[in-house]
């Protein structure tokens, strides 16, 4: 039974709730005071950025194959929906809570807006060891689940999308439970979804491909900056933290461009060779081994190593808060491509740009996942739907166009990447905020 909504209304004991939380929580905040302070942002734009809109927690009862009665805790959070529904992933992890699920959420509102989608920013979350749980319980957890915010799902209000420990099955069960409630199919209520039920091409490649098109775009604005920069060929290295959904797809489209990828990395720990990884046949042992340890004509190296490999690009995409004041002085990458949500702490993006670090900011690097999430929505709304090429097409556009204004933001305001890539969207959503203003 879901627990009453936390709102606006105690603005002070819900932020110092939230703020004793998760790092990536208070990095959110502490990243929005830094930018808002570069643009000089109206204060109670700010003052309501700060805290979500609506948080829920919800009991999330489970009959376990044994036939015992296991009660998980959820969580979803709408962080603002100014601009339109509240979209964001689903992660089921034993980590989640609620503070890193508002973190989290606020991150999505920003990357909407600065990718100039109608859509708001949202996040949700079961504290589970999904990798313990069963298909048939996997499937019970995820429905219940659904059940639990009935009122809350929608695709006019809150649209879920595949995370940590999720995927396009999950979204499946989810579409499938909200329908059986409302007597017909409603697509647009999830999107990462199979393409057999309304999923839309290049969606599960997205995310990736984005980090790819925004690190092409990197190297050509350094290069006509006349600064130091990789190439797009076999001599740049690259270290990725994070063979999943979105790492491997990252690796195997910078292999295809002939880049040399000599570390990659997962749960088990990282491979190594300084010669450069065949990544096609590390995909094929992880379709067989499951993890990436083990692979031959590597060394094997722990996450944290890999993080310190002296490379010229690292992406790190698996979780938060793995580059921080502990370790950023032993990171030596020139360049950081932000796969994941909130890798880089704000002490340390502060002292690798110091260093002259290049740093694509996550709401920009990983945006081509809630770019293509979009399109579906639209589709799936429409019912019409786009061909890959269309799709990837229009994900390249956005993506170019986001790029641009950031780089104009930073020169503009002569700041660093992160904080030129959230006043871009800020600017963007306070103008909103603004003219729709306060009710009552």
């Amino acid at each position: 039974m879901s627990t009453p909504s936390i709102q606006q209304s105690s603005t002070s004991s819900l932020s110092s709730h939230l703020w004793e939380g998760s790092e990536l929580y208070r990095n959110a905040v502490m990243d929005l005071e830094n930018a808002a302070t570069v643009m000089d942002l109206d204060r109670n734009v700010m003052t309501r950025l700060k805290v979500p809109r609506r948080a829920v927690i919800v009991s999330v009862p489970v009959r376990m194959d044994d036939g015992s009665v296991r009660v998980f805790e959820g969580y979803r959070v709408l962080h603002n929906i100014t601009l339109g529904p509240g979209k964001g992933g689903i992660r089921y992890h034993h980590h989640v809570n609620l503070s890193e699920t508002a973190g989290l959420a606020m991150l999505m509102t920003f990357k909407c807006s600065l990718m100039e989608l109608p859509l708001g920013g949202a996040k949700g979350g079961i504290r589970v060891d999904h990798t313990q749980l069963s298909r048939a319980e996997t499937q019970a957890l995820t429905r219940r689940y659904t059940m639990e915010l009935m009122t809350v799902f929608g695709p006019e209000s809150d649209v879920p999308a595949p995370d940590i420990g999720t995927d396009g099955q999950t979204m499946a069960w989810i579409m499938d439970t909200y329908s059986q409630g409302k007597g017909h199919a409603v697509h647009g209520v999830v999107t990462g979804k199979p393409v057999e039920i309304g999923g839309s091409l290049g969606r599960a490649e997205s995310t990736g491909r984005g980090v790819v098109y925004t690190i092409e775009h990197s190297v050509k604005y350094l290069e006509s900056k006349g600064k130091p920069h990789p190439k797009m060929d076999g001599s740049t290295t690259v270290a990725i933290h994070g063979f999943g959904k979105v790492g491997a797809v990252a690796a195997e489209e910078l292999h295809m461009r002939g880049v040399k990828v000599v570390a990659v990395s997962d749960v088990s720990g990282g491979i190594y060779n300084p010669k450069g990884l065949d990544i096609p046949k590390i995909k094929d042992w992880i379709y067989n081994n499951r993890v990436v340890k083990g692979f031959p004509g590597a060394e094997w190296i722990s996450n944290e190593q890999l993080l310190e490999l002296d490379v010229d690009i690292l992406i790190p995409a698996a979780v938060d808060d793995v580059i921080t004041e502990k370790n950023v002085d032993r990171v030596k990458a020139r360049m950081i491509a932000e796969g994941a949500n909130g890798p880089t702490s704000s002490v340390a993006q502060q002292k690798l740009e110091a260093r002259g670090v290049f740093i694509i900011p996550d709401i920009l690097c990983n945006a081509g996942g809630v770019i293509v999430s979009y399109f579906e929505w639209v589709q799936g709304i429409q019912s019409f739907f786009w061909t890959e090429a269309e799709v990837n097409a229009r994900l390249a556009h956005v993506m170019a166009r986001a790029f641009k204004k950031v780089i104009g933001v930073k020169e503009r305001y002569n700041c660093g990447m992160k904080s030129a890539a959230l006043i871009s969207a800020i600017e963007n959503l306070s103008k909103a905020m603004l003219l729709r203003g306060l009710y009552p």
